[in-house]
């Protein structure tokens, strides 16, 4: 009984200790890159509003430190990456070579009230999946996977708040700037 104890008291040490997450620190002020830990970096992400630690890129790839520049917007930046990587046959009007066909990466909101989710309802998962796991595009696609750099503009396009064209400061993330 207690080795069933002690065996129950250390899967749940170490239950807790695998689940505190390095996001835990994303947000947070600082003034420097030592006010952050080692997985982030301490940049301006939004032109007037201070510093932030922020994780960039994946792990073990390099951030370049310092000031990223302005927040990444999906019509200049976001929208060719998702267009060579992720639209061609898998998430956008062709669904064939995916098996994930509830949402589209091809329009940032639904073309009308009753479309399919587009990039900024799902950029999280975007996120998710193209930076922190790494696992989209799938390993043996027919496409060319994004590079460490095109992998980080997505992961700082989601944290400064998935912006959709012009100004990425407005209040509406320049929506006004017209469709697709």
């Amino acid at each position: 009984m207690k080795r069933l104890l002690a065996s129950a008291a250390g899967a749940v040490v170490l239950t807790v200790a695998c689940t505190i997450d390095v996001a835990d620190f994303t947000g947070k002020t600082c003034e420097t890159a030592s006010d952050c830990p080692d997985t982030h970096v301490c940049v301006a992400v939004r032109q007037g509003q201070g510093r932030t630690c922020e994780v960039l890129g994946p792990p073990g790839t390099p951030d370049g430190g310092g000031d990223a520049g302005p927040v990444p917007t999906y019509c200049d930046d976001v929208r060719p990456i998702l267009a060579a990587s992720c639209v061609s046959s898998c998430h956008g009007a062709d669904t064939s070579g995916s098996q994930q066909t509830t949402f589209r990466l091809d329009y940032y909101e639904p073309p009308d009230a009753g479309g399919l989710p587009g990039a900024f309802a799902k950029a999280a998962r975007i996120r998710a999946r193209t930076s922190t796991f790494q696992d989209m595009p799938p390993s043996g696609s027919a496409v060319t996977p994004p590079t460490p750099e095109q992998r980080a503009v997505v992961s700082r396009w989601v944290e400064g708040g998935a912006p959709f064209c012009g100004d990425a400061g407005s209040p509406d993330g320049g929506r006004d700037a017209g469709g697709i």
